[in-house]
């Protein structure tokens, strides 16, 4: 079946090849037409309501001048990145803001990075806007599967470059190095600028060789880098890095910004568990062969203060914990470093979180719902993504090309069903202390109809709905008569560890037609599930948090 991106996009013209030399990636957006009522309609215009504001900040006495200052130049650099997204998802940002004089509908457009709704399956929401192109603005709008297919290049499912058209019409790559050229070149000047600032050693070593990672589209050497480093109080994660924006194929990374301040008390608790993946890696419920690979120890977990996002990481939802790099080279033999996004994590179970329980969970299981298991969740979450395999044992290569546009919604499941698999293991072995089994289950199940609300069409969204539709069929929650949820703790362990198995070997197999029946059959929302998205509505419990950030919020010039 041919499948056609639409709208937006066009072929590169010989002006656009312009770009090429450094002028960026112009793309040939069709802004909408300036009107007083922009909205497509009266229940677009109310969706942008579904925020809740929430700043940014952190304690940053404890920093020295030239840290501040360093912190200062890392947010212009975060900046030029959320540029370069809405290069790589839109393309002429301006041109879009300056067609709309609606306020509302302009702020709307800012928090999704153009005019579709990534909360609500990127439906579009302004008038004279079409659905929106699954490549984004990675791949030229009429491509079609069966060319790229049929397109001969050793980099065309590369993670840092363009497919284009050259001026006969026919398919060009363009890595991200030249068609971002001079972007790239001033955001590398400005970290090397911040590395002179730098007083951790192994930090001012990242920012060198992070900025030059900016300018090559060569990362591994940072990436290595960054794995070393271990008493730096301030982070920064940036570059070209998740590919959730290209939902053609999953082969693209966009660029995105976190820029996170260390708490040191926090991140004392967590030491200790990331020494115990390899004995949890052979306990998965897998056959030995689909874990047969040992997973690296040589990584952190760490509590952070957010202090700015950009980029895809600033886009519609927030995300709250990290688990980087996705090198499967740099994981192997050094693992990886999961930061816990500690007051962007309480934001959202504090006025999101706790509100849906209130609503969808049963009254006597409702005191389950706690901090601590949400916390713990989103931690182990990021923490598992290092269990499983990341190569096929089918000699299909690594997981992430075999499995195409699904791998990303296979990890998130892993990760989500795996995270829970380890609280479990920890706390019969009295590692884990704090609260009870349920408190980690029914907040778990809270936590689905939170993410559920972010819609179907994410990687992250997929995921959640086949684990809904998994756990209902096998009765680990039901409804009881008054229409809450009630969780049956042995049905759920049952349900945990079966859908585990499933995924774990269908990403082992590399197996792609498995993967996607799954995502036709499971990965849906469901009358019943929308039925209660619906009562979440009516109550006017937010979807997700919009930042305020800056360096006004945080006192620096």
């Amino acid at each position: 079946m041919t499948l056609k991106l639409k709208t937006l996009l066009t072929a590169v013209s010989a002006t656009a090849l312009m770009a090429l030399s450094g002028c960026g990636d112009s793309g040939t957006d069709k802004p909408v037409a300036t009107s007083e009522n922009p909205w497509i309609s009266e229940a677009a215009e109310k969706r942008a309501d579904i925020y809740t504001d929430f700043t940014l900040t952190s304690d940053l006495s404890h920093l020295s001048d030239n840290q501040r200052q360093m912190v200062s130049l890392l947010i212009d650099a975060a900046k030029i990145m959320d540029e370069l997204f809405w290069q790589q998802t839109y393309g002429d940002k301006e041109a879009l803001l300056n067609s709309i004089s609606d306020p509302k509908a302009k702020a709307f457009v800012l928090k999704n990075y153009g005019p579709w709704d990534r909360l609500d399956g990127d439906k579009p929401f302004l008038k004279g806007v079409g659905e929106k192109p699954l490549g984004a603005n990675f791949y030229p709008a009429d491509i079609t599967k069966e060319e790229f297919e049929a397109f001969d290049h050793p980099d065309k499912v590369g993670l840092y470059s363009v497919l284009r058209r050259d001026e006969a019409g026919k398919l060009t790559v363009v890595p991200y190095h030249v068609i971002y050229k001079a972007q790239l070149t001033k955001a590398a000047d400005i970290l090397r600028q911040a590395a002179t600032l730098a007083d951790n050693p192994e930090f001012k070593n990242y920012l060198m060789l992070r900025a030059d990672a900016i300018e090559t589209d060569n990362y591994q050497p940072s990436d290595f880098a960054w794995m070393d480093m271990k008493t730096n109080p301030v982070e920064l994660v940036i570059g070209a890095i998740e590919t959730y924006e290209d939902m053609l194929y999953g082969y693209r990374a966009a660029y995105e910004t976190y820029i996170l301040i260390k708490d040191p008390v926090w991140s004392e608790k967590l030491a200790k568990f990331t020494a115990v993946l390899p004995e949890l890696q052979k306990g998965l419920p897998v056959s030995d062969a689909y874990k047969a690979e040992t997973p690296g120890t040589d990584s952190d977990l760490n509590a952070y203060d957010a202090v700015y996002y950009s980029g895809l990481t600033n886009a519609g939802s927030k995300t709250i914990a990290i688990n980087l790099p996705n090198d499967e080279e740099v994981q192997l033999k050094k693992g990886t470093r999961r930061l816990q996004l500690k007051n962007a994590m309480r934001a959202k179970f504090d006025k999101i979180l706790l509100p849906i329980s209130e609503q969808l969970i049963a009254p006597e299981q409702r005191k389950h719902v706690t901090f601590n298991a949400f916390f713990s969740n989103t931690m182990f979450h990021e923490v598992s993504h290092g269990l499983g395999i990341k190569q096929t044992l089918t000699g299909k290569g690594p997981v992430r090309l075999a499995l195409k546009d699904a791998a990303s919604s296979y990890e998130e499941g892993k990760a989500d069903l795996l995270g829970l698999y380890m609280i479990k293991k920890l706390y019969e072995k009295g590692e884990i202390t704090e609260g009870v089994m349920m408190d980690y289950y029914v907040t778990f199940v809270a936590s689905i109809f939170r993410s559920s609300r972010f819609g179907a069409s994410s990687a992250h969204g997929k995921a959640n709905m086949i684990r809904f539709n998994y756990f209902l069929e096998k009765g680990a929650f039901a409804k009881n008569a008054d229409g809450y949820y009630v969780v049956d703790q042995e049905k759920f362990v049952e349900a945990m560890n079966s859908l585990g198995n499933i995924l774990l070997t269908i990403q082992g197999d590399g197996d792609y037609d498995r993967a996607m029946e799954l995502l036709h059959t499971k990965g849906i929302m469901s009358p019943t599930l929308k039925a209660d998205l619906g009562r979440l509505k009516a109550a006017d419990i937010p979807v997700d948090v919009n930042f305020i950030q800056g360096k006004e919020v945080l006192g620096l010039k």
